[in-house]
């Protein structure tokens, strides 16, 4: 997929896949017209199936769906990093160097929000090419929201297969990554270490 429409893609996932706002209709209509745009295929299917799904919702059904799919569940949870590192010390590094590809990139994370968290990430994808190559990198992550996902019948799997529909498809690693990932799940939290991220991280989307 030609970077203009893969940046494209990025965009409407970041924005399908936020917390549904007061500005929720008004995105949405943004997203159609953005889908518009987009060269015919797969892709532009699955995200116009979706944004069409949610715009039926009220706001409050919209939010609702969205804290039981993403905040109360661990197996479809946003943060990338999560899937491969689990709660352990080799989060924490991959969150730091994350931060440092958003610095690379031009752009900074947000403050109270995690550099892995998805839509921050598409959103530096839209943006900028270094965050489509970090999206790359965190594939084998994707896949296994995607399939988490599509074993619920989530109406926010088609969103999440579009955004990989535009990237490189996995290597051989990611591949074996996510076999051992759905056979054994993330590592285990490890006795002594704080989970998630450290200090420096914490407290931190993607903002010029």
């Amino acid at each position: 997929m030609k970077r203009a429409a893969a940046a494209t893609v990025f965009g409407c996932a970041s924005v399908l896949l936020s917390y549904p706002g007061e500005t929720f209709g008004d995105d949405l209509a943004a997203v159609a017209d953005a889908i518009a745009g987009l060269p015919a295929g797969t892709a532009r299917n699955r995200l116009a199936a979706a944004r069409a799904w949610f715009a039926a919702l009220s706001p409050l059904e919209a939010a609702g769906l969205y804290v039981d799919t993403f905040d109360l569940r661990r197996g479809t949870n946003l943060y990338l990093t999560y899937y491969r590192h689990g709660d352990t010390r080799e989060r924490g590094m991959a969150l730091t160097a994350l931060v440092d590809a958003y610095r690379t990139a031009g752009y900074r994370v947000a403050p109270g929000e995690l550099p892995d968290f998805l839509p921050a990430l598409l959103e530096l994808a839209a943006a900028h090419p270094a965050g489509a190559a970090v999206l790359g990198e965190h594939r084998m992550a994707l896949d296994a929201l995607r399939v988490s996902l599509e074993q619920g019948d989530s109406r926010y799997a088609p969103v999440v297969a579009a955004v990989a529909d535009a990237l490189p498809g996995p290597s051989r690693a990611d591949r074996e990554a996510l076999r051992r990932y759905r056979s054994q799940g993330p590592p285990s939290e490890r006795v002594g270490l704080e989970p998630f991220a450290p200090p420096e991280v914490l407290g931190q989307g993607a903002q010029r």
